[in-house]
């Protein structure tokens, strides 16, 4: 694997942790408190997984960026499925803030090494 194919990859793997994280979470809201096992079950499953993949991909990654972005996808995916799946509240300040969030992320994608 060139070390082109293998920064690709790394970032592939840091994408799919942070999905990961997003989908554990919706699935520790769904467990209400671990009073539901099955979705806290499902929740632990992903948080593990999703720890993992950010473990293979900081490998290639270096970790500030890694780490960041990871969280980054997960904080705003979240609230975003929070606002879709869960009524939760998207005032404009609150969508400017994501926003942000995601701008931050494309940032530190550019300006990695």
């Amino acid at each position: 694997m060139t070390p082109t194919q293998k920064q690709r990859m790394a970032w592939i793997i840091l994408a799919i942790a942070g999905v990961l994280e997003i989908t554990w979470a919706v699935c520790l809201k769904k467990s209400e408190g671990f009073t539901r096992p099955p979705w806290g079950a499902i929740s632990l499953v992903l948080s593990l997984a999703s720890v993992i993949l950010l473990a293979l991909a900081l490998r290639t990654i270096p970790l500030g960026t890694g780490y960041a972005i990871w969280t980054g996808i997960g904080a705003a995916g979240t609230a975003l499925l929070g606002i879709w799946l869960f009524q939760e509240a998207a005032s404009p300040l609150r969508l400017l803030f994501i926003a942000l969030i995601v701008i931050s992320m494309i940032g530190l994608r550019l300006t990695a090494r």
